[in-house]
């Protein structure tokens, strides 16, 4: 296998002049002069063909080039720090810089109560978890797990391991239903306010399955139209309009009376909750404890 021999030529140098901050305080920490290590990241950029770093007399900040292969280059620094400790025996603790991308909801009523039994475990790791509705992706994006919520993970070269299931629940509250009246049907809907949830792929199509397993698919006009479950829920609460939403959404509104389940008799839509990442070979110590660690704490 043919090995280009300037490969990581520069790559500890750019992490280090990020992680300073500065070329100044890069060139105290490494020992070289602050015309080498600028030199050292011309020739990088030269050679990768893009600009890395935004700088002037005062500043220094990373294009979106710069930012992606800054994450990467700290992996592989991490990895082969990993090798090297299991060359010369010593013990992998976990650590470094773990990018975690989490659905919202998720995030608030299953994870964070977690969270800190995990940092108090790995001290090591510095958790850094975006909470966000939106679909990222884990290579370009910089994530090293993504928890997704789906009925169905598309076809993907990257790994999943469902955590759990929860399903996907019609609702609405008691005002709402004695101002307009319960559906009897799926199809009754249509004569509905209704509250979408943005982020699928087909907001205005909601999908059913009778007891006779016929699949029944009902096309709806969005009265209001989000991103956020907690904003459907909330706009739900004070009768807004009906709404679909997993279950692991709620907080207590259906032991309270809040909210009521529209079909009840209906079989639900099963969710599952899935971890997202990108290949179980070399997988790093940080990654494969976090993962152990849900499914031992969230995992059924």
């Amino acid at each position: 296998m043919a090995i280009n021999g300037k490969l990581l030529d520069g790559l500890v140098t750019f992490v280090q002049v990020v992680s300073a901050g500065s070329f100044t305080l890069a060139a105290d920490l490494s020992g070289h002069s602050t015309s080498y290590i600028s030199k050292e990241i011309n020739k990088l950029e030269a050679r990768l063909g893009v600009r890395l770093l935004h700088r002037t007399t005062r500043s220094l900040s990373l294009t979106p080039e710069g930012e992606l292969y800054f994450q990467r280059c700290c992996q592989i620094i991490e990895d082969a720090e990993q090798a090297e400790n299991a060359i010369i025996g010593k013990q992998g603790e976990p650590h470094g810089l773990l990018r975690i991308s989490c659905p919202m909801a998720y995030g608030l009523s299953n994870l964070s109560p977690k969270l800190s039994l995990f940092t108090e475990k790995y001290p090591k790791i510095q958790l850094e978890l975006d909470l966000n509705d939106r679909k990222v992706d884990l290579v370009s994006d910089g994530f090293d797990i993504v928890i997704r919520a789906a009925a169905h993970l598309e076809d993907s070269s990257l790994i999943s391991r469902r955590i759990s299931q929860s399903e996907m629940l019609i609702l609405a509250s008691p005002d709402y239903i004695t101002k307009h009246g319960m559906p009897a049907h799926p199809f009754d809907l249509t004569r509905h306010k209704i509250i979408s949830y943005s982020n699928l792929k087909q907001p205005n199509i909601w999908g059913f399955q009778d007891n006779d397993g016929k699949q029944i698919q009902v096309h709806l006009e969005s009265h209001v139209l989000t991103n956020n479950s907690r904003l459907e829920i909330d706009l739900g609460v004070a009768g807004q309009g009906i709404f679909a939403v997993p279950r692991f959404a709620l907080k207590d509104e259906l032991v309270t009376g809040k909210l009521i389940d529209v079909f009840p008799d209906w079989p639900k839509q099963s969710i599952g909750i899935y971890m997202v990442y990108p290949s179980r070979k070399h997988m790093s110590a940080k990654v494969r404890s976090f993962i152990d660690f849900v499914l031992q704490e969230l995992g059924d």
